[in-house]
This record gives structure tokens, C-alpha cells and sequence, in this order.
């Protein structure tokens, strides 16, 4: 059996479980989540391996590089990821890569980059099923209507996260009249 070195990193916007395996992170993800022995499960069969509390230096390296992103400091990651998914969880997460940091997307708009409008409601469950938080920005995709929609991390989390980025909601604009 193979193992997947994880560690729990507790952060002012909520508790993370990180995992290693062979060097790629597998996980960056909420440690409290509705769907958290799910995500693990799948993670597990897919690797044919167990968790392993043990640190290692690529851990410690995310561990930073997300303090620095929790400081302001950071708005890129350059870690190796292992995605472990089906090849359309795949698809939407590298496609959520590309959502710049500070700037949201609907999930609608997500549709649309992969070509495939009606596939909405798949590529909202593909966003849930994200198991590398922060680094594949599922907290920046958004309702049509600009309203935040579910978060493995709670909507007070991906609001926070959001506000971090420097992203404006209606309510916190300015009115000029």
C-alpha cells in the first residue's frame, strides 16, 4: 500500500488537510466539509494508498506559500498538483486554474469556456468535488446573479477569501447617488 503524507494546517480562515504523494500535492481541502470521506475515499482508491501523518518538505512548502497567500502576499502557486478526478473534473479544475486571482466567474461563464453551456450543473458539481482549495479557485466562481454559492469552506470562507483578493460584492460599492 502506498502512502499519502498529509499534515492539518490551521489558518485564520479555517482548518486545511494538505497531502503529498510522490511529490504532487493531492490535497489542499477543507478538513470539515460535507463531502470530506468522500473526496478521501476517492483520493485513496485512486492511489491505491492510505493517509500518513508525516510532514515533508513539499508539504512544508505549500504551508508557506498558502501563509503568504493568507498575508497578501501571494496571488500564484507553483507546486506540483496531482488531480485526482474524472477527465471532466479534470477539465473544469484546469479551466478554473485559469481564473484570475482578485476576479470571479460564474458558473455559467465556466460552462461556456469548456464549450458546453448545459453541462452547468456538472460543472458545478465538479467544482465541489475540488480537492485542492485555494490553488484550483473554486471560491471564485460565482452565481449568475453575483451571489455566492456554495463553498466546501462555508460562504463566510469563500466571501473572506474573495475579500481578500480585493473582490468588490454590490453591496460594499459605493453609491454615487
Amino acid at each position: 500500500m502506498q502512502t499519502i503524507n498529509i499534515q492539518h494546517f490551521n489558518t485564520s480562515f479555517g482548518e486545511l488537510i494538505l497531502g503529498d504523494f510522490q511529490g504532487e500535492i493531492c490535497i489542499c481541502d477543507w478538513r470539515y466539509r460535507k463531502m470530506r470521506d468522500t473526496v478521501d475515499n476517492r483520493i485513496k482508491t485512486a492511489l491505491k494508498a492510505e493517509f500518513t501523518e508525516s510532514d515533508t518538505p513539499l508539504l512544508s512548502a505549500l504551508r508557506d506559500q498558502l501563509s503568504e497567500y493568507f498575508q497578501g502576499t501571494r496571488n500564484t502557486f507553483d507546486l506540483p498538483l496531482l488531480l485526482i478526478g474524472t477527465d471532466f473534473q479534470k477539465t473544469v479544475w484546469n479551466e478554473l486554474i485559469n481564473v484570475p486571482y482578485g476576479k470571479t466567474e460564474t458558473y455559467l461563464g465556466l460552462s461556456r469556456k469548456l464549450q458546453n453551456e448545459k453541462a452547468i450543473r456538472a460543472v458545478a458539481s465538479a467544482n465541489g468535488a475540488n480537492s485542492i482549495a485555494i490553488i484550483i479557485p473554486c471560491h471564485r466562481i460565482i452565481g449568475s446573479n453575483g451571489e455566492l454559492t456554495g463553498y466546501a469552506g462555508g460562504l463566510n470562507t469563500k466571501k473572506k477569501l474573495l475579500q481578500l483578493e480585493g473582490v468588490k460584492f454590490p453591496s460594499e460599492q459605493l453609491s454615487l447617488f
